[in-house]
């Protein structure tokens, strides 16, 4: 039987778990290429015949996507399929309509295609958007279970923008293993935290083979997600953030809406710095969408290490980048900290850009009087240094999950913004997962 012809567009993430859990080791499917998109720097790579198996004994090739149409046309392609998150519906239509143009069937793979189950009980959080809040929900939720004396195991989702053949189930239990994992500054702001909270963070490529290490070691998988994408796991468990600063977009976005619909429990995040009536329309579409999840609202403060420090001058604040790149965020929480501890201006570091960090702020007209953390690989953070190190300003505001003072050398005085999730009112996520250790404990 003629094999069907496939192309994964993705991301570097979810397009290889898609392909490892539906189309490795598949006679049916002939996969031809992946395409990659968002991400710099990540086309141009093979996936590793190691990885792909031995239907693949020369790997895939990984394109940009804007040589899906050729690619369609060239190879006589039968099917692509979606595979890449923090995308508006539109935009996925949009990939939808040029693929059928060109001849082939567009495909979105579901839930039960895609998720692996775990012998342990299963936590994931997700988001309706990139930059809601999951990292700081995630280390609470890990904080508390391990009070409850249960070892945590930590699944991040996949960021493999290296080597892939080196990244097929990764382990990071201490900060010397980020270095000898050769991790980006987007890798570190998601594994630092929780390695600083006495965590064990497992990542890669392989989530077969990253389930399976993690449930030999813990009592507990928390599946800790990555964009707005759904868990690889199936969850016991299903944690879903909201920010109601992009209020609307839990019903306008894939597949955070999936997260949305699907969630049992919703964190309505950052109302300590959301619009009541934005406030107000997320409610309204829980209620309309997805009316029996439990509902918690939250606030996420920020803080300073040096508060007196900002008052009266001209900073540069430095924030997390996903969140305002592909996030479409045009602030973040060294904005909020910055205002609110007095700076005089915020320095626009555009004219300074250098290198590829000079490309992201014209790719992303939005993002204007900050400076988005970009380090997708060694070159990338030192255009971002040397970005940093061109700017005329009294002082840098560093809002990364991880303290970049610590990879880079920042010339000027700076001071980092810190933040934590605070539940308000009934119920607290402590209260939520005592209940759920109970009703685990009694399955047995």
């Amino acid at each position: 039987m003629e094999r069907v012809k496939v192309i994964i567009i993705g991301a570097g993430g979810r397009d290889f778990h898609n392909f490892n859990t539906v189309f490795r080791g598949n006679p049916r499917y002939e996969v031809i290429a992946f395409t990659a998109a968002q991400i710099p720097n990540i086309a141009g790579r093979t996936y590793p015949h190691e990885l792909a198996g031995p239907l693949y004994p020369d790997g895939i090739a990984i394109h940009p996507e804007k040589e899906l149409e050729f690619l369609i046309n060239a190879h006589g392609v039968d099917e692509v399929v979606f595979s890449y998150s923090d995308v508006s519906h539109e935009s996925v239509m949009h990939a939808a309509s040029l693929a059928v143009a060109s001849g082939a069937d567009f495909r979105l793979l579901g839930a039960r295609s895609t998720m692996l189950r775990s012998s342990k009980p299963v936590i994931s959080v997700c988001a309706v958007r990139t930059g809601c809040g999951k990292s700081p929900v995630a280390r609470k939720i890990a904080t508390v279970l391990k009070r409850e004396g249960l070892r945590v195991g930590i699944v991040r989702h996949p960021m493999p923008y290296g080597d892939l053949s080196k990244q097929v189930a990764q382990r990071f239990a201490t900060l010397d293993d980020l270095e000898k994992g050769d991790c980006t500054i987007e890798e570190m702001e998601e594994y630092e935290p929780h390695i600083r909270s006495g965590h064990v963070v497992y990542a890669g490529v392989d989530y077969e083979q990253i389930l399976r290490q993690a449930e030999a070691e813990a009592d507990v998988i928390l599946w800790d997600g990555g964009n707005n994408d759904i868990p690889f796991f199936v969850p016991d468990l299903e944690i879903v953030v909201v920010d109601p600063h992009r209020a609307g977009h839990e019903v306008t976005y894939f597949p955070g809406e999936v997260n949305f619909l699907r969630a049992d429990v919703l964190i309505l995040n950052k109302l300590d710095t959301a619009d009541a009536d934005k406030i107000e329309v997320v409610r309204r579409n829980i209620h309309r969408h997805n009316p029996g999840a439990i509902v918690i609202d939250a606030a996420m403060p920020v803080a300073l290490d040096e508060p007196s420090r900002v008052r009266g001058c001209r900073v540069l604040v430095v924030e997390d980048g996903p969140t305002l790149t592909h996030g479409g965020m045009n602030f973040g929480a060294g904005v909020i900290a910055a205002r609110k501890f007095g700076a005089r201006e915020l320095v626009d570091p555009r004219p300074f850009a250098v290198g590829s960090i000079k490309q992201t702020f014209e790719n992303y007209p939005h993002v204007r009087e900050l400076l988005p953390a970009m380090g997708y690989g060694r070159q990338q953070i030192h255009e971002l240094e040397e970005t940093i190190r061109n700017v005329d300003c009294d002082l840098v505001v560093i809002a990364t999950p991880v303290d970049i003072r610590r990879i880079m050398n920042i010339k000027q005085p700076a001071c980092r913004v810190t933040y934590e999730i605070e539940e308000i009112g009934k119920p607290t996520l402590k209260e939520i997962l005592q209940d759920f250790i109970r009703e685990t404990s009694a399955r047995g």
